[in-house]
């Protein structure tokens, strides 16, 4: 049986255009029907001129018989000619369409035109979490559709999105706009302005992204409205996709600490460097963003992470209505573990302790597979990873196993200023496992 995102994509650069065809079609067919209908003698009398005329002009160079097969070719050939002419001028036209709205786009349109037919019936994907885990796996799933939906988390209270919650009372941005970067299909220098970061020298501006300034300013002008905001932002970055909060409501962290001590916000949960026993959100009655638990329920592939376990991936589920989505969603659900440990939070983790991690947390089942690099960095990475104490996550297979748990194994890892997922590889698999 096939799936229906496999479908959507072997249909889709027809998509859009089946009513255009069977209109031309019915159209063509009315005026032929009618021509003939209202102007009968007419037209008898204009075709039967015609091949009498073409007839008597072949007689006079070959036999009778020679000259109406002479007639049908003409004729024959002349229709071609009609044909031919009337596409030449339909791609005219739409070529000049196309290069007045995108004056940019000079070649390639027709692979341009099925390529983003195809994207538009790509799989229905949710990735949950935020950091830079998410926007990472963001840019190798836009390039198998554009059908999907980022669920961010809003804990963030550090650096210029903990400056600008505290100052404008906004939700923190800084996930946000890092996943619609990740997921914009606009001019470089747009992006690149967006992730601009203004040095200590600039006064009360030094630290702040310019994305984050300008999705305030867009919160501004929709009189508060964070929602229009983040929609505004993507029309502008023109995302393959769509960005959201997992909550519109502000939300903090609070852990219990293996020392017994409580600690509130994620910055400081970090930085107390202890292992977490417990974490809640504070406050604990946040509503979930709505349009989230639906692209939850209508989608394909879900996947959490990557990310850091305790301020990335956890969060979301926390938030009262997605563990229940999650576990009603049809979809292949996946957990993307980590590459390397964070310190002050998974700090010697191995894989199954990240799964451990979170089912101890939310108490659910929430994912069926669990995707776990194999690959190892060189050791003059190791060595650089040590200095800040993280290390390689131990892919102990055999005990996610044994949760009941499937493992997806391989080496999805990049190595080059950093060492983390490969966005490629990653999302190859994933769409292999959907069957595409």
């Amino acid at each position: 049986m096939i799936r229906r995102h496999k479908l959507r994509h072997l249909l889709a650069p027809t998509v859009g255009i089946g009513k255009a065809v069977l209109f031309l079609a019915l159209g063509g067919v009315a005026v032929f029907v009618g021509s003939v209908m209202a102007f009968n003698i007419q037209l008898r009398g204009m075709i039967r001129h015609l091949n009498e005329s073409a007839f008597e002009s072949f007689k006079q160079f070959v036999t009778p018989e020679q000259a109406e097969l002479g007639v049908f070719w003409v004729g024959a050939l002349v229709l071609i000619l009609g044909i031919v002419s009337i596409i030449k001028a339909a791609r005219t036209g739409m070529i000049h369409i196309i290069e007045t709205l995108n004056p940019t786009m000079q070649s390639g349109r027709v692979d341009v035109y099925v390529r983003r037919q195809q994207l538009a019936q790509g799989p229905r994907i949710v990735a949950l979490g935020g950091g830079t885990g998410l926007s990472t796996l963001l840019r190798g799933l836009k390039q198998h559709s554009s059908n999907i939906t980022a669920v961010v988390t809003v804990t963030d209270d550090g650096g210029s999105s903990g400056r600008l919650m505290q100052e404008k009372g906004i939700i923190p941005p800084g996930d946000i706009r890092n996943c619609l970067v990740a997921l914009a299909d606009a001019e470089r220098a747009m992006t690149d302005l967006f992730q601009h970061r203004f040095r200590d020298d600039s006064g009360t501006l030094s630290g702040h992204s310019m994305g984050n300034l300008l999705i305030a300013a867009l919160v501004d002008q929709a009189r508060g409205d964070f929602e229009r905001a983040i929609n505004i932002a993507s029309e502008v970055l023109a995302i393959r996709g769509q960005v959201m909060p997992s909550t519109v409501d502000h939300v903090g962290l609070k852990a219990l600490l293996d020392d017994g001590r409580e600690i509130r916000g994620e910055t400081a949960i970090v930085e107390a460097g202890r292992k977490i026993q417990q974490l809640q959100l504070a406050p604990d009655n946040a509503q979930a963003f709505q349009p989230a638990l639906e692209a939850i329920l209508d989608a394909d592939l879900i996947c959490l992470g990557p990310g850091s376990v305790y301020t990335s991936v956890i969060p979301n589920l926390l938030i009262p209505g997605f563990t229940d989505a999650l576990k009603q969603s049809k979809a292949l659900k996946i957990y993307i573990c980590n590459v390397m440990t964070q310190p002050g939070e998974s700090d010697s983790f191995t894989a199954s302790e990240h799964v451990s991690a979170i089912m101890a947390q939310v108490k659910e089942r929430v994912f069926d597979y669990v995707l776990v690099n194999t690959g190892v960095p060189s050791e003059q990475s190791l060595e650089k990873y040590r200095e800040s104490k993280q290390m390689l996550v131990e892919a102990d297979i055999d005990r996610i196993r044994a949760m009941g748990l499937r493992v997806i194994a391989g080496n999805f890892m990049s190595e080059t200023d950093y060492v983390r997922h490969d966005p490629i590889k990653v999302v190859g698999r994933l769409i292999t496992l959907l069957g595409m």
